[in-house]
């Protein structure tokens, strides 16, 4: 018998989280451009993503991805784990 450390159990965990954000936040429809320039595709979970005046649409699903990504990881990292970022509640996305 091989025991599970710890570790391990939280490493599973931790994968489970990022395959959860990954299957839950992809692309869907057909991609809309409107007559004043802007270009849109829903996301899974509901979101509409965006082009901006300072970004792209690809821009706009690249960080929603990497954001469900982080916001799942962080739910079940082991408490004290130490951070690269600390986001201040107002930058989080709305989960309206």
């Amino acid at each position: 018998m091989v025991a599970v450390s710890d570790e391990t159990a939280v490493s599973h965990e931790m994968r489970r989280a990022k395959a959860r954000a990954q299957s839950s936040h992809v692309t869907v429809g057909d991609v809309r451009h409107t007559d004043t320039g802007e270009v849109t595709i829903g996301c899974s979970c509901g979101m509409t993503l965006t082009n901006g005046p300072g970004w792209s649409v690809d821009e706009h699903i690249r960080l929603h991805r990497a954001e469900a990504r982080y916001l799942a990881l962080s739910q079940v990292a082991p408490a004290g784990m130490p951070r690269l970022i600390r986001v201040d509640p107002d930058r989080l996305p709305r989960t309206d």
